[in-house]
């Protein structure tokens, strides 16, 4: 079947039969409990028995935080698996091995793998519940030697927590889907801190306080605060530290960054050979499409998928910083808090702001993106919005307000992200 699947592929006529079914679960939303996907592992065997694992949990953050770290283990020379969500073009983005998405050939087998174990134990799977089961599935058959999981929603009843982690990665605690996981931090901490473990390590991100987070824990780990870095030099598109070079670019990520060296220490202490010469080559290459991404091929073009009030004063405070005015494209899901991301993007007084709409119906309209804002701005297509951005400008456009805007858009100019 293997390499019937890779003729097909290299001869252009491979169609995939199990992603779309995957596609079709996306109406199921969440379901609170992990009995779906543990009834799924044990029926394949554990495939995340095969590894150690590591999770990464978090408001902000955690897609450069393991971004960085997968950059910096497969620099040491090790096989890394990661999982990250949501997608922006492909949803094989959502699986790597090894520095690359896996393959439409090998996650379609993978599912139809996980909607056979589906069909044996009676369940109904949800979208999430089948990609961790197909990623945990491609980290045993590609033989990693380290699993980085990236936490969904929340964490409590998130499908990564059915996993045994050596390791979780805590890397802030902000205000999002509060309709889900609570209206204070506090609250949403209780529903991330579950990833934790008795005894193993909780790496936490520099801007968590550890007697903050001690009272909050539901168990009982090791804490272990991540350092600032610094001094640095930022620039618009990346930065140095200590003379080193940081591929992603932003203040925001040196936080992120010093979490992911924390998380190498403590792998070390567990006796990872991780040799630390070899962690700023990984630091270099990093790379986290639409998380202030220039976009290949499209002149003055940024992206970043800031879609709550946290992660836009992060972008805000970067422009700032770098004393850039970008012309803003602007365009988010109508359930998110429109007017605090409005709020901290205001800040960096744009030369010009533009609203963007989708074709989905969660999309803020004009009128809710207006009100935000408190002014009126042009709406676009996302047809309209495509030939603005092929054109010439005389300053940096920036594209924000969701994640989904941007593969929406990505989609529409024809450009794949990897």
């Amino acid at each position: 079947m293997d390499d019937a699947l890779a003729q097909g592929l290299m001869a252009g006529e491979f169609v995939p039969i199990h992603v779309p079914r995957l596609q079709e679960r996306g109406h199921l939303g969440i379901k609170c409990g992990l009995d779906n996907i543990r009834t799924l592992l044990e029926s394949l065997g554990h495939p995340d028995h095969g590894f150690p694992v590591v999770l990464i949990a978090g408001t902000n953050g955690k897609g450069s935080t393991g971004a960085f770290l997968a950059h910096m283990l497969k620099a040491a020379g090790f096989v890394v698996g990661w999982t990250t969500s949501p997608h922006l073009v492909d949803v094989t983005e959502r699986i790597w091995v090894d520095g690359e998405p896996i393959g439409v050939g090998a996650l379609d087998l993978l599912l139809g793998e996980a909607f056979e174990a589906e069909e044996r134990t009676g369940l109904q799977a949800t979208y999430f519940e089948l990609m961790i089961t197909a990623a945990l599935s491609a980290f045993r058959m590609t033989g990693v030697e380290v699993a980085l999981l990236e936490v969904g929603m929340g964490g409590r009843w998130d499908a990564t927590n059915a996993t045994d982690p050596i390791l979780t990665v805590l890397t802030t605690v902000g205000l999002d889907h509060q309709q889900y996981l609570g209206n204070t931090r506090e609250a949403i901490a209780q529903e991330k801190l579950c990833t934790a473990r008795d005894d193993r390590p909780l790496v936490l991100g520099p801007t968590l306080d550890p007697e903050w987070i001690r009272p909050l824990l539901p168990c009982r780990p090791t804490l272990h605060p991540a350092s600032r870095l610094g001094p640095a030099d930022i620039r618009w598109d990346h930065s140095r530290v200590a003379g080193q070079r940081v591929g992603l670019a932003g203040l925001h990520q040196l936080d992120n960054l010093a979490t992911a060296f924390e998380a190498v220490r403590q792998l070390q202490a567990l006796g990872f050979p991780i040799p630390d010469d070899r962690l700023w080559e990984g630091v270099a290459a990093a790379r986290w499409p639409g998380r202030l991404w220039k976009v290949p091929s499209l002149e003055g073009v940024w992206m970043d998928g800031a879609h709550n009030p946290d992660g836009a004063r992060a972008l805000a405070d970067h422009a700032l910083a770098c004393g850039v005015r970008p012309h803003l494209y602007v365009g988010a899901m109508g359930d998110k808090d429109l007017a605090g991301v409005a709020r901290e993007l205001k800040r960096m007084h744009p030369l010009s702001v533009t609203f963007v709409q989708g074709d989905a119906e969660r999309y803020a309209t004009a009128q809710g993106l207006g009100e935000a804002w408190g002014l009126e701005a042009p709406m676009l297509t996302l047809r309209q919005a495509a030939v603005h951005l092929r054109a010439a400008a005389e300053a940096p456009r920036l594209v924000t307000g969701s994640l989904y805007l941007l593969g929406d858009l990505l989609r529409e100019m024809g450009i794949r992200p990897y």
